[in-house]
């Protein structure tokens, strides 16, 4: 699970990254150019995908705009960043599910977003086991049907008992030997 994070490289990205990583989320990085960041985001299936308006706004917007609507994407949640006042009104237009958030705000969700995905993983894995295991016993069970035998619950192991103190542990006996025949020497005429 990670976060895709389209900036264009400039001074400030990976300043604005590091307080990104402070969430605890896995951020890939990339330019808003076609079609790197696509490509990326195919590999990668972000959870969410933030995109940064501070350079080349129109640009940026069209990248919102088709993250949205890609088959790949459009479940990503989208974050909007730093998006100059006199575009807010086209942009919520265009993108009515997006979130205008500041950093800080950015990190925040994204921490939160990290714990309930951590969460819905570990559901998903316990529901596996659980399926696993009902599976092995579905299949034990038929084995036993198709054999003709009833299922039996398994037995707890026998423990062994403690000598008395004081005594030594009787000696263990040797089961007989039986028709065992030795070797004899031959004779001589």
């Amino acid at each position: 699970m990670s976060v895709l994070y389209l900036h264009f490289e400039t001074d400030e990205r990976a300043s604005r990254l590091a307080k990104l990583m402070k969430s605890g989320a896995h951020v890939v990085v990339a330019e808003p150019r076609w079609p790197g960041f696509f490509e990326l985001a195919k590999r990668e299936k972000p959870y969410a995908i933030a995109i940064d308006f501070s350079q080349a706004p129109s640009h940026s917007l069209e990248t919102a705009d088709y993250m949205s609507k890609a088959r790949e994407t459009k479940d990503a949640t989208l974050f909007l960043l730093r998006v100059p006042t006199d575009r807010k009104e086209a942009v919520m237009k265009r993108l009515p599910k997006a979130e205008l958030v500041t950093e800080n705000e950015l990190s925040g969700k994204l921490a939160h977003m990290e714990k309930e995905a951590a969460e819905r993983a570990r559901q998903k894995k316990e529901a596996a086991a659980a399926a696993k295991k009902a599976a092995r016993a579905a299949g034990a069970a038929a084995k036993a049907a198709a054999a003709g035998k009833p299922l039996k619950p398994a037995a707890p192991p026998a423990k062994a008992k403690p000598a008395p103190k004081g005594k030594a542990a009787p000696a263990r006996k040797t089961a007989k030997k039986s028709a065992v025949r030795k070797p004899q020497p031959k004779k001589k005429k």
